[in-house]
């Protein structure tokens, strides 16, 4: 019988959360969420730090104990911080988590895509469509936003696969889609995992929070699949908890839950009992 989700990461899931130590993120993220990521990285007991000025970036690098590097609100004067963040954090053998942000909606952001992968990443993140982007298969997806046709299981086993494949040329990177249903995907394996809620693509910033969340467990020694799984099922459980509480509520309410769920969830030592998910195989 194929090993369970949950008896392959195992080790993982036992990370204490939030962590006893307080990893360094240096986050170069959307200044639309730059709020949002930095409180989520603090509610886990680690340390955010938000600096891109260029003159500033290799400085705080040798500080910090990985970097999230996201192509949200790009500007040019973004995306030169970025490439010398990529640069200095390869240079300090940092790990580096990149999430992908709109680079099916323009050529901008997929050229830098490009050459941040050329560097090779320890984890490629971005959402369905980003990611079916990347790797050459088509998608309706709009902008930022999934396409619901991305999220059916004949469209997800079809980018598992490929993702897999696309992964061969960098055997040392993990590859996460994130949207209804979330592909982790490297060279060897893929998984589905299948925790999470709808009000979760409800309020902004949730993706960018993943990112930071798997460059905080990369920062505290975790390897690069089990940390994105880990990161990617607390938060989704993080949210179906928060869902609960806030049954009657709004989606203000919903968001602070969620806030909460980070700092409190990871207390009950059997909150990854409740983990979906399933190996897609080689």
């Amino acid at each position: 019988m194929p090993m369970s989700l949950i008896e392959h990461f195992t080790a993982a899931f036992h990370l204490p959360l939030p962590l006893h130590a307080a990893p360094l993120v240096q986050c170069l993220t959307n200044e639309i969420s730059v709020e949002s990521v930095a409180n989520a990285l603090l509610a886990i007991n680690a340390k955010p730090v938000m600096a891109d000025d260029l003159r500033e970036i290799t400085g705080f690098m040798a500080q910090s104990d990985a970097v999230l590097l996201n192509l949200g609100h790009l500007s040019a004067d973004r995306e030169a911080s970025i490439r010398l963040a990529s640069q200095a954090a390869q240079a300090q053998q940092r790990p580096v988590v990149i999430d992908l942000v709109g680079i099916g909606a323009s050529p901008i952001r997929a050229q830098l895509g490009q050459q941040l992968l050329a560097e090779k990443p320890m984890v490629v993140k971005g959402n369905l469509g980003e990611l079916r982007h990347l790797v050459g298969l088509p998608s309706q997806a709009r902008g930022v936003d999934n396409s619901q046709a991305d999220s059916a299981d004949l469209a997800l086993a079809g980018l598992a696969h490929r993702l897999q494949t696309f992964a061969q040329a960098y055997p040392h990177t993990v590859f996460l889609a994130t949207g209804p249903t979330d592909i982790v995907a490297t060279a060897t394996t893929a998984w589905r995992l299948d925790n999470g809620v709808a009000q979760l693509d409800r309020f902004t910033g949730t993706g960018d929070i993943v990112g930071a969340l798997i460059a905080a467990l990369l920062g505290s020694g975790l390897a690069a699949l089990p940390a994105t799984v880990l990161a990617v099922s607390y938060f989704n459980r993080c949210g179906e908890a928060a869902a609960l509480l806030a049954s009657k509520a709004g989606l203000a309410t919903f968001r602070l839950n969620v806030f909460d769920q980070l700092s409190q969830l990871g207390q009950d030592p059997e909150w990854f009992l409740a983990v979906k998910g399933e190996n897609y195989g080689s």
